[in-house]
Parts: structure tokens; C-alpha cells; sequence
């Protein structure tokens, strides 16, 4: 058999046993009845439902695992959804993917309360908006982030034109220990609680704080920047009517309060433009699903109450709180914390899809890192204000030194702490990464998974993580929410080069399942060291200063921890890196629980003098070694006075510090005492209602009983009564039968008779039937006999086959045009396409004798040209060799001039003479052949020289003429 059992809420249901086949059909329903609240928070916790799924032995009623299915509550929907299948985890059958379809929904119980007649007050009037707003829709009217503005903007653009301030602060809380029930299992470890609320989309908690007896934690507030209308804000604040705080164990909420928004903007109120407006008070918190675990009304002074105080005013007013603390003293404002939720620079980043920046986180007061919510949580707390540092934190291997800008407020805080100071060189780093998404899953199941990091250079030692767990499956890629995280600290470059090139960041992958232990997956190994060899861009900071900004991005395996290092998912992530120059802020205070050293006793600064050789001999107790001896020996004695003092101090410390502890303890049992004895004087009150309520229902069962035993016996004679009416019908109903069954066989002898008469007549139908139609066949032999019957029937069958052969005809002719237009068709584009190629290869052949000729052309012109130029420098040089030579004879023979000229006109005349005519007649066909090329014509330089050496060899010619 097998059975189906689920447990939610505490509550534990099964399904009816069913066969043990292939495909077993459950049919069954399993519902629990919760209120709209406690749904809320079983969904904020994100309660699963597990169902699991055995097999049972009817003979033995022996159980046996074969899986279990995890459901996530916050799927189920109001509307009907279809079955979905889901895979047995675990499962026993290994060799077979067993699955079960399960359908999950939320139904709305019809039922009218117990208290109907109780007045109510009446539900605030949900959306509607002022007469002045009339055109705007309330589902627009949501608060969104403006990261460069610094603010949450409600309401569209165009009606913003104000800006609040909303703060919230959490003061004090009594009588917490009544929130933990006696079943619940705290952490074996001193377990940390704090309060966890949610303010504009930003998660918010508390300094964490172990005691609930007497829980001493600051009073922390944390404030928004809205910027909106007054209208708006009231239609917002009607929407979001109410405030949750929860009291938080690690991941589960211990109980929790709700704060009415809506009395700060009151309908016609003009009081926020005075002063601010405020919700406060002690609001007494109520454990989760208080109706269906069914405990008994706590008494007023035993109430668990917390002290908040919510207030909303214009931006630029004083602010002060009027809330009463019961833990006020007069150097509260010196330790009351300050968070600002909304980002005031570029380099911040805001809202519940971004972890908080912590550059210090506060000493020994981190939340509960086990559970992701709790984490996510607390990271998202942006903007801390708290000036307290980690003293482990502060030391020059972890350079994180170097937090955000504060108030001015901050500097009277830490005034007394101490001073650290900043190299000058060091330089003001944002390191961001952002773990976009996993894809690639290799397992062959579903995981639930979380990315877990630390990387203590940062400054903060505090893991990372993200929230909430996604389901990954094969073949598909899920983008992480919750994945961003920026860090800014100070550090000097070398320092930052060698820490990224040594130390990689390790990034985890967490099984998340809250029926089992978290399982740790496999680990990625990211070399931030790939980042100081990207790209570097520049930008201006917020003071105008100029800063570098490096981005890589990447996708890296995550490897098996266990068994072979096997690739599980590829993570895709960025990281940037900013530089924003030298570090303006030399000193950093730090509060004096960074000193815990304790101060070093000081040795008396004199050292006795050293003795001197004397030369009279005196007493030996009048020498100074004597008397040096006689001192160290009393400086001993005394520092072991000092020293004994210092540890009877120590013990009277100690001894203090026991009995205080001891009476803290006792104070503890004693408040565990008094609950104990009131839970067991309302289970004493109980226990006496309920032996009441079981003797009167003794009572009523012996008289049941009687009254059963008179039932009985009224019963035993009806019985008899109605067994003897029985008898006699059955009697009568024989006698009715019998007589029945004469009258159908009277009936039946009359059919047979009937019969047999039809059948005879039947006979002698068919008889007549066969000789008509021998008759028929006879004439109609007779009449196909004669020739004219032959000759018509001849005459039908060619009309047939004329019909049907001039229809063949009819179609062969159509037939026959339709080919031949075709191939008329085919004819002219095959002559289209040959003139079509033969003219494409008459140009191609054209355009290419051209493109030769043109290059033949330049190929001649070209060397013509180098020819030209040879010989005109050959030209020159004999010019200038024969302008010298003349020169020359000038000199030498002036007064024989003429007559050297006279005799120098024979031969020589003539020969320089023809060499002209050929010098010119080689120029001239020169000229002839660049012009024909077409390439040159009568402006261009070698055409113009050409023209010039011409006109020189005639004017010669016609010189020596």
C-alpha cells in the first residue's frame, strides 16, 4: 500500500492507503484552515510543505521512505491552478523518475466568524484619491528609487514637489521571554535576536542583543528622503496602512506588531507643516498563528512590548523625538545610532535587489549569518551611520579604514575614541561585484540554491549572500536576486595589486532545504586580478575630481567540493573597480571598545647610581652596593605588594562580575519560574474544565446508552414485522408469477398457429413470383432477337466512343498550343539571354583592350618622360660646359675674337649646326607622341617644357643663322 503524508503549520495529514502500482490514484484532498495573517507570515518565512511519501505494510504496518516532495507555499494562488508534476526527491526507485501531481491553492473559507456581532471599526477606503487628483490611478502611486536625487519618489513627476523625511526608531522592549514557547529549541550557541522591518522596499534591523530578560540594545532609527506631495502621500500611506515589526531568532520570527501609518497625514490636517507628525508608543507583540496553536490570552503586565516611534516631517525641520524611553539617561544621544536608508551620492546603491555596503561592521554585533533571509536582511541596511569600528578590523593588513561621510553630529560620538591615521599615499577604493546568473546545470536534479562570499581585505568579515534561494534546473539560466554588493575602503595600490593577485575570491554554492541541513555544492574561484588589466575609463567624482573606473565580466565553473572535481553550473558575473584618488580624511576615530588593551605598569623611571670606589673603608651596611641591594630588594617587595594588590582587585572584579552573573541568572529562573507557574496555572484551569467536561459527558453517555438499549429492542421488533410482511409478498408475488406464465403460453400456442398459416402463404408467393419472372425472360429473349434492337444497341456504343474521342482530341489540341507556346516562350528568352551575353562579353572585351591600350599609354608616356628628362640634363651640362669653354676663350683672346670666330665658322659651325636641327626635330616628336597618347595636353609641365626647349633651339638656330 502507499501512503502520502504532508506536514504544515504543525500539523501533520495523510492521504487513504492506496495499491502499490505503477500509477497509483490518491483522489484526496489535504486542506488546513490559517488566517490571512499568519499566511502572511508563514510566507514571509517562506514556510515550505513537505510531503513525503511511504510504503506500508497492512500486516506489519511497517513504513518505508520512497521519497518526499518540498513544496514552496508562496506559489499557491487564489485562482485554481492546473496540476503540476512533481519529482520524488531521494527516491528509493532509482532506476525510474518517479513523479506525483500535485495541485497547490488558496481558498477562501465561507464561513461566518464566531464573533459576527463584535463592532469593528471600519477598514480604510482603499485607493480612493482626492477630487484633486482625479485623474491619477492609485496602483500608480508606488515609491521608486532615484539614485542620483538621493530619494524614494511617491506619485508621478509632475506632483512631487515637496520633500519628507520618515524615520523610524525602535526604543526599547519588556517581557520578550514570553514570546518563546517551551517547545521551541534555541541555538546551542547564545542566540542573538533583533528586530527586522521593512521601510520602502529596505529591509531594516536592529543591533542584535542576546538577553530577552532584560534585552539592553541602542535605540536605532532609520530614516528615508520622500519626495512627494501631501495628498500623495496620504492616498500612500491609506494604501500601505500598516507597519510590521518582527522579533527574529535567526530565521524564524518569534513574534511580531503592526504600526497604523495612517494617523500621521489625517484628513484636513495642517499639523506636518508645523511640526512633525508621529505614531508612537509600547505595542505588544503577538507569537505567529497565536489562534491556531490555540494558547491561552497573556496577562497585561506580562505582555511582550516593544517601543517604536514613526515620524514624518518636511525636509529641513527639527526633528525630536517624543517618545518616553524607559532606558533614558542623560548620555543617550551619544549612543543612539542613525541609519539613512535613501543614497545621497552616484556611489551608492539602495533598495531590497541590493546588499548594503558595510565598510565596518559594528564590533561582535552581526546578525545570524545561517539563514539567507536573515543575511540578505541585515546587508541591506544602507548607509550606517554608527561611527563604533571593529577594532579587528582596524590594523594594516585589512585596509578598511575609510567609511562614508557623516554629520557632523557623529564627530561629539566618537570624540573620546581613538585617532588612526591614513597613509597619505593611501588611495579611496569602491570595489563592486555583482553575481548576474548561473546557467549550464550539469547534476541531474533541481538545487535551491544561494552564492555565499567573504573577502576580509574588503573590511568586513561577514559572509555574503543571496536572497532569496532560486531553483535551478537543466538547460536554463536564473538570474540571482539580491546579487550586488559594493565596498569602499582605503588602501595603497601595490597594496591592492598583491592581495588581487595572491588571494582569489571564493565564491559557494548552497543547497538551501528547510527540512535538511544546508549542503555545501561546489566552490568558484573568481582571479580578481583579471580586473587591473581591463580597460580604465574616467569619470568625475561627486566633488568634481577626476576617477578611474575599471569593469570585467566573466563566466566561471563551479567545481564539485566532493568526489571528482566535476563542473556543476557556470556563474556569470561583473565586478568594477573604482579609484577615486588619494584619501581626503587623514584620522578615523575609533570608540573606546577598540581599546581593550590594558595599560602596561610603568618601572620606576631612577635607576639607583652606580656605586663609586671609596678609599676609606666603612661599615658594610654603609656601602652604597649594600644600599643599592637594600633598595632593589625593597622596590621588590613593594612590586609584589603592588601585584598582589593588582590581584586581589582582579579576584574582587571577578567575584563581582559572578555574582552579578550569578544574580542575572537568578533573575532569569526566577521569570522562568513565574512563567512556568502561570502556564502551569492555566493548564491547572484547564485540566479542571476538562474533568468537568468529561464527567458530564459520562453522564451523557450512560444515558445514550439506555436509550441506545431501548433503540435496540424497538428495532429487533420492527425487524420481525417487516421479515413476516416480507414473507407474505414473496408468497403473492409466486402466485402472481405462475398465473402470468399460463397466460404466455396460451399466447404463445396462438403465435404458432399464426405462423404457420404466413408461411404457407409465403409459399405460394414465391411460387407465382418464379413463373412471372420466367415469363419476363421469355419475351425479353424474343424481342433482342429482332435486328433493329441489334442495331441500335451498335449505334449507341460508337456514339460513345465518338464522345469519347473527340474529347481526347480537344484535350491533344489544347495540348498541342500550350507546348508550342511555351517553346515560343523559351525560344525568345534564350535568344534575349545569348544577345544579353554576347553584348556583356562585347563590353567586357572592349573595356579591357581599352584598359591595356591605356596602360601601353602610360607605359610609353612613362618612359618617354624618363628619356625627356635624361636628355634635357645631358642638354644642360653640354650648355654649361660650352658657356664655359666661351668664357674661358673670352678671357684668353679678347683682341682675337673675330678672328678666332672667323676661323672657327668652317667645319665646326656646321656640325653644331645639324646637331640643333636633330636636337629640335627629336623635340618636336617628343611632343607629337605625348599629345596622341591623349593623357597630355598643352597645360601640362612636361608639354610646356617640351614647348620652351623647342622655342630655345629656334631662337639659336636662328641666332647662329
Amino acid at each position: 500500500m502507499l501512503i502520502v503524508e504532508a506536514k504544515f503549520d504543525g500539523e501533520q495529514l495523510a492521504t487513504d492507503p492506496v495499491d502499490h502500482t505503477d500509477q497509483p490514484e490518491f483522489a484526496t484532498e489535504l486542506a488546513w484552515e490559517i488566517d490571512r495573517k499568519a499566511l502572511h507570515q508563514h510566507r514571509l518565512q517562506r514556510t515550505p510543505i513537505k510531503l513525503q511519501c511511504f510504503a506500508l505494510d497492512p500486516s506489519t504496518s511497517a513504513r518505508e521512505t520512497i521519497g518526499y516532495v518540498v513544496l514552496d507555499l508562496r506559489t499557491a494562488q487564489e485562482t485554481k491552478q492546473a496540476p503540476k508534476w512533481y519529482q520524488l526527491l531521494s527516491n528509493k526507485y532509482t532506476k525510474f523518475k518517479s513523479e506525483i501531481q500535485i495541485s497547490i491553492a488558496l481558498e477562501t473559507d465561507t464561513k461566518a466568524p464566531v464573533d459576527s456581532f463584535k463592532a469593528k471599526g471600519a477598514p480604510p477606503r482603499d485607493g480612493k484619491v482626492p477630487a484633486s487628483l482625479s485623474g491619477l490611478d492609485p496602483k500608480d502611486i508606488v515609491a521608486v528609487l532615484n539614485e542620483e536625487g538621493g530619494y524614494h519618489q511617491i506619485g508621478p513627476a509632475g506632483y512631487c514637489t515637496d520633500f519628507f523625511i520618515m524615520s523610524v526608531t525602535i526604543a526599547f522592549a519588556t517581557q520578550l521571554e514570553q514570546l518563546i514557547p517551551c517547545t521551541m529549541k534555541l541555538p546551542e550557541r547564545q542566540p542573538e535576536f533583533f528586530f527586522y522591518y521593512s521601510l520602502l522596499g529596505n529591509d531594516v534591523t536592529n543591533e542584535p542583543f542576546s538577553d530577552l530578560i532584560n534585552p539592553n540594545f541602542e535605540p536605532e532609527r532609520a530614516s528615508v528622503r520622500i519626495r512627494s506631495s501631501i495628498e500623495i502621500l496620504r492616498v500612500y500611506l491609506t494604501l500601505h496602512s500598516k507597519l510590521q515589526i518582527h522579533l527574529c531568532c535567526g530565521d524564524q520570527s518569534l513574534g511580531s506588531t503592526e504600526i497604523p501609518l495612517t494617523g500621521l497625514l489625517k484628513k484636513g490636517s495642517t499639523e506636518i507643516n508645523h511640526r512633525p507628525v508621529t505614531v508612537e508608543g509600547a505595542f505588544t507583540l503577538d507569537p505567529p498563528n497565536r489562534a491556531k496553536q490555540k494558547l491561552a490570552p497573556i496577562p497585561v503586565e506580562l505582555a511582550p512590548t516593544v517601543g517604536v516611534s514613526v515620524a514624518l516631517q518636511r525636509e529641513g525641520m527639527d526633528a525630536q523625538s517624543l517618545i518616553e524611553l524607559k532606558t533614558q539617561n542623560e548620555h543617550e544621544p551619544h549612543h543612539s545610532k542613525k541609519r539613512v536608508l535613501t543614497p545621497i551620492k552616484e556611489n551608492t546603491h539602495t533598495g531590497p535587489q541590493s546588499p548594503s555596503e558595510s565598510p565596518v561592521p559594528p564590533h561582535n554585533q552581526s546578525p545570524p549569518t545561517k539563514d539567507d533571509a536573515t543575511e540578505s536582511e541585515v546587508e541591506s541596511l544602507l548607509y550606517d551611520k554608527d561611527t563604533k569600528l571593529n577594532p579587528k578590523a582596524i590594523s594594516s593588513s585589512v585596509p578598511a579604514l575609510l567609511a562614508k561621510p557623516v554629520t557632523t553630529s557623529i564627530a561629539s560620538e566618537t570624540a573620546s575614541g581613538q585617532k588612526i591615521a591614513v597613509p597619505a599615499t593611501s588611495h579611496h577604493f569602491c570595489f563592486s561585484i555583482d553575481l548576474r546568473s548561473i546557467h549550464d546545470l550539469e547534476v541531474g536534479f533541481p538545487i535551491n540554491c544561494i552564492l555565499r562570499y567573504s573577502y576580509p581585505f574588503f573590511g568586513s568579515a561577514a559572509p555574503i549572500m543571496t536572497n532569496p534561494p532560486v531553483e535551478v534546473r537543466k538547460n536554463m539560466e536564473v538570474f540571482l536576486p539580491q546579487s550586488y554588493c559594493a565596498f569602499d575602503f582605503a588602501t595603497l595600490p601595490h597594496q591592492l595589486q598583491d592581495t588581487f593577485l595572491r588571494i582569489p575570491l571564493l565564491v559557494e554554492l548552497w543547497h538551501k532545504d528547510k527540512m535538511s541541513k544546508d549542503l555545501l555544492l561546489g566552490i568558484a574561484r573568481i582571479q580578481l586580478s583579471n580586473i587591473l588589466s581591463s580597460e580604465k575609463t574616467r569619470f568625475l567624482g561627486s566633488n568634481g575630481e577626476q576617477c578611474w573606473r575599471q569593469t570585467f565580466s566573466e563566466s566561471v565553473p563551479i567545481v564539485a567540493t566532493q568526489g571528482s572535481n566535476n563542473r556543476i553550473v557556470d556563474l556569470s558575473y561583473t565586478v568594477t573597480l573604482e579609484d577615486y584618488g588619494l584619501v581626503k580624511m587623514r584620522e578615523i576615530f575609533v570608540s573606546d571598545s577598540s581599546q581593550g588593551l590594558s595599560a602596561v605598569q610603568q618601572k620606576p623611571s631612577s635607576v639607583p647610581p652606580a656605586p663609586c670606589p671609596s678609599e676609606i673603608q666603612t661599615e658594610p651596611r654603609e656601602t652604597l652596593e649594600y644600599k643599592a641591594a637594600l633598595e632593589l630588594e625593597m622596590w621588590k617587595e613593594m612590586q609584589e605588594d603592588i601585584f598582589e594588590n593588582q590581584l586581589k582587585q582582579k579576584e574582587l572584579a571577578h567575584m563581582q562580575a559572578l555574582a552579578e552573573e550569578w544574580k542575572k541568572r537568578d533573575r532569569e529562573r526566577e521569570s522562568l519560574v513565574k512563567k512556568k507557574v502561570a502556564e502551569y496555572t492555566i493548564l491547572e484551569g484547564k485540566l479542571q474544565k476538562t474533568l468537568i467536561d468529561l464527567e458530564k459527558r459520562e453522564q451523557q453517555l450512560a444515558i445514550a446508552e439506555s436509550e441506545l438499549q431501548r433503540e435496540r429492542r424497538e428495532l429487533k421488533s420492527e425487524r420481525e414485522r417487516n421479515l413476516q410482511e416480507l414473507q407474505d409478498s414473496i408468497r403473492r408475488a409466486k402466485e402472481d408469477c405462475v398465473h402470468q406464465v399460463e397466460l404466455e403460453r396460451l399466447k404463445m400456442k396462438q403465435l404458432e398457429e399464426d405462423k404457420h398459416r404466413l408461411q404457407q402463404q409465403l409459399n405460394d408467393a414465391e411460387n407465382k413470383y418464379k413463373t412471372l419472372e420466367k415469363e419476363f425472360h421469355q419475351f425479353k429473349d424474343q424481342q433482342s432477337s429482332k435486328p433493329e434492337i441489334r442495331l441500335q444497341s451498335e449505334i449507341n456504343l460508337l456514339t460513345l466512343e465518338k464522345v469519347e474521342l473527340e474529347r481526347k482530341l480537344e484535350s491533344a489540341t489544347k495540348s498541342k498550343l500550350h507546348y508550342k507556346q511555351q517553346w515560343g516562350r523559351a525560344l525568345k528568352e534564350l535568344a534575349r539571354l545569348k544577345q544579353r551575353e554576347q553584348e556583356s562579353q562585347m563590353a567586357r572585351l572592349k573595356k579591357q583592350q581599352e584598359e591595356l591600350e591605356q596602360m601601353r599609354l602610360r607605359y610609353l608616356a612613362a618612359e618617354e618622360k624618363d628619356t625627356v628628362k635624361t636628355e634635357r640634363q645631358e642638354l644642360l651640362d653640354i650648355r654649361n660646359e660650352l658657356n664655359r669653354l666661351r668664357q674661358q676663350e673670352q678671357k684668353q683672346y679678347p683682341d682675337s675674337r673675330e678672328i678666332a670666330s672667323g676661323k672657327m665658322d668652317g667645319p665646326h659651325g656646321s656640325a653644331l649646326e645639324e646637331g640643333l636641327d636633330d636636337y629640335l626635330t627629336r623635340l618636336i616628336e617628343e611632343r607629337d607622341t605625348l599629345m596622341r597618347t591623349g593623357v597630355y595636353n598643352h597645360e601640362d609641365r612636361i608639354i610646356s617644357e617640351l614647348d620652351r626647349q623647342i622655342r630655345e633651339v629656334l631662337a639659336k638656330n636662328n641666332a647662329s643663322n
